[in-house]
C-alpha cells in the first residue's frame, strides 16, 4: 500500500524521537514514508518533497526538528496538506527553541504543533490518524477503540495502585 503519511526529520539524530510516530502509525496500520531533509542544509530537496506530497497520496506530514526548527514551516509553506510539527529536545535549550519556532507560524502557514519530544511524536501520529479518520470510517473506528483501551489502562493502573497500597 502506498504511504499516506510522511514522517520528515531534519537529521538522523531526530530518529529516536520520530520512531515513536512510526510505531504508532504501524499500530493503526497507516502506511507511511520517512525522509531526512533539512530546511537549512537542503532547502531545494525540502521544497520538492513538500510540493510533490499530494501527488504521492499523502494526507498528512509529521515533521520533527530541533534547534531553530524551520522545517515544519518550510514544508507547510510549500503544500496544502496538513503539517504536524514535533519539536525535538536536542539543543542546549531543551527543545524550547524548537517549540517556539514550530508554533510561531505566520498567518496563512499553519502548523499543528505537538509537545516537545517523544510524547509529541506519539500525539502527532494519533493526530494524523484523526485527520485520516475524518474521511475513513474504518480509521475512525480504530481511533474509537484506541480511546476505549486508553481509558481501560487508566482504570487498570488505578486498581493496581489500590491493591499495591491496600487502599
Amino acid at each position: 500500500m502506498n504511504p499516506i503519511v510522511g514522517i520528515v526529520m531534519g537529521s538522523d539524530s531526530d530518529l529516536p524521537v520520530m520512531t515513536e510516530s512510526a510505531k504508532r502509525l504501524k499500530e493503526f496500520d497507516i502506511p507511511f514514508e520517512m525522509e531526512i531533509t533539512s530546511a537549512h542544509r537542503s532547502p531545494v530537496r525540502t521544497s520538492e518533497y513538500a510540493r510533490q506530497a499530494r501527488e504521492r497520496g499523502l494526507k498528512a506530514i509529521i515533521v520533527g526538528a530541533g534547534g531553530a526548527s524551520h522545517l515544519a514551516g518550510i514544508i507547510a509553506a510549500e503544500t496544502t496538506i496538513p503539517v504536524i510539527g514535533v519539536p525535538i529536545d536536542n539543543s542546549p535549550l531543551s527543545g524550547i527553541d524548537s517549540l517556539l519556532s514550530t508554533v510561531q507560524m505566520p498567518s496563512g502557514v499553519p502548523v499543528a504543533t505537538m509537545a516537545v519530544g517523544k510524547a509529541g511524536a506519539v500525539n502527532a501520529a494519533i493526530f494524523a490518524a484523526e485527520i485520516i479518520g475524518t474521511s475513513n470510517p474504518a480509521m475512525a473506528d480504530k481511533l474509537a477503540t484506541f480511546k476505549i483501551e486508553l481509558e481501560k489502562s487508566v482504570v487498570e493502573k488505578s486498581e493496581k495502585i489500590k491493591r499495591d497500597f491496600k487502599v
